[in-house]
């Protein structure tokens, strides 16, 4: 089951929906300027299109929340370099599929599925698709966050959630994402700063004014976060501030 579910997130990076529209693009382009593309300026136009996927894919979820906190977390250790970025971004994009797997097995149930199936065009899927990540959004979404970006916009009101345009949406949700991930970092760095503090003030009373302080309170920091458990309860508290 689990191998069959990260096949389904592949697809879903890069779906035939979105080649299928990248080529009609393309069709466009060509038909209104004449047949003066060549085969490799119309698959470099493609790759560059098709390189802002990921972009957009790791904005619209919870990948942003999760991999700030997962830095935040290695800053109050005083470990900035481990774990290494690799490993950040590499858990950090698992959790990310591990907590939105509902959401893609939805798309891909109600949009990839009958697309596939020729059941629904293409304008059809994309809006079906579209549905569970516009819920999603909305739920993690801040309302003044919402209504910053509605009076930006000169915009006064919405009549239901779907009459609210992504280019509203979608930085709304961005800095909702941005606000959480510090407010969860600063509960982490609490209990860190102060053994930070007990350690200097300690070093300070002894004399001991040349050793740094994060060296001796960096092994302090190590077995307070091993002895409570700290990936546990991190990932729980992660996990449980997204609303799916």
């Amino acid at each position: 089951m689990i191998y069959y579910k990260l096949l389904l997130f592949i697809p879903l990076l890069i779906p035939p929906i979105v080649h299928s529209s990248m080529y009609q693009l393309m069709d466009n382009f060509s038909s209104k300027i004449g047949n003066n593309w060549s085969f490799s300026t119309e698959t470099l136009v493609l790759f560059i299109i098709l390189s802002f996927i990921p972009m957009m894919v790791l904005m619209m979820t919870c990948f942003t929340r999760i991999i700030i906190v997962f830095n935040l977390l290695r800053n109050a250790l005083g470990t900035p370099y481990s774990p290494p970025n690799q490993i950040i971004l590499g858990l950090s994009l698992f959790l990310t599929f591990f907590i939105m797997s509902p959401v893609f097995d939805t798309i891909y149930q109600k949009s990839y599925v009958p697309y596939y199936e020729k059941k629904i065009n293409l304008e059809e899927a994309l809006q079906v698709g579209l549905k569970p990540i516009r819920s999603f959004m909305l739920k993690q979404i801040k309302k003044p966050d919402l209504e910053l970006f509605t009076h930006l916009s000169n915009i006064n009101t919405f009549q239901t959630e779907e009459d609210i345009p992504l280019q509203i949406l979608l930085p709304s949700f961005v800095i909702s994402e941005l606000k959480t991930a510090f407010q969860i970092g600063f509960i982490i760095y609490i209990p860190f700063l102060i053994i930070d503090l007990i350690v200097a003030s300690v070093l300070m009373a002894l004399g001991m004014m040349m050793i740094p302080p994060a060296t001796v309170s960096l092994p302090f920091k190590l077995m307070l976060f091993v002895l409570v458990d700290g990936w546990n309860l991190l990932i729980n508290a992660l996990v449980q501030s997204v609303h799916v």
